[in-house]
């Protein structure tokens, strides 16, 4: 089973980024949980959302997990909350950060030594989006590290996901903000 826990601020897309993830992911005929864990409902307050995916009906509905992937849209939360609870060895970290992976790792000791991927989600999402959503970035992200999906499939698929709610502009800014990620990862 593929665990992936997101932290996130109310209001920063970690709930709509975790169900648009299960339900392309769904369309491959894996089974698939997205929900939230909020301590505060008001926007700006720490959050966390949560996907599992797997070949088999999923049967714990619990938040607590050990995840393979630990995604953190908001920079802040990686100083705050203690985003390596419960981490197995081999679990991958996507943070949304202006620093370089190096100088991360030096504010952040903790996570020498640990699988850390970097990328600028808000500074993205500003400028294809023009507001800082960074779930979609993220998407994009994590698409590249886990190699769960194909990009093409799972844009074409999160186009349909988007299309239910949104107009066509805000989906190709998606689409972008997805790719532009996909690419800056590292």
């Amino acid at each position: 089973m593929l665990e992936i826990r997101w932290h996130s601020r109310a209001g920063q897309g970690a709930v709509t980024g975790a169900k648009g993830l299960a339900d392309v992911v769904s369309q491959t005929g894996k089974k698939v949980q997205a929900f939230a864990f909020y301590g505060s409902a008001k926007r700006g307050a720490a959050m966390t959302a949560y996907n599992r995916i797997d070949d088999n009906d999923i049967l714990n509905h619990e938040k607590f997990m050990s995840p393979d992937y630990v995604l953190v849209i908001d920079p802040g939360l990686t100083f705050i909350t203690n985003i390596c609870e419960f981490e197995k060895k081999e679990t991958k970290y996507i943070i949304t950060t202006h620093f370089s992976k190096e100088e991360l790792l030096e504010k952040k000791p903790e996570l020498k030594g640990k699988q850390v991927f970097v990328l600028d989600c808000i500074r993205i999402s500003q400028e294809t989006l023009g507001r800082p959503i960074p779930n979609a970035p993220m998407l994009g992200a994590f698409i590249k590290i886990s190699g769960i999906l194909e990009l093409d499939f799972f844009l074409e698929s999160f186009k349909k996901v988007l299309g239910k709610k949104l107009s066509q502009k805000v989906i190709d800014q998606n689409m972008l903000a997805i790719k532009r990620a996909y690419d800056e990862v590292n």
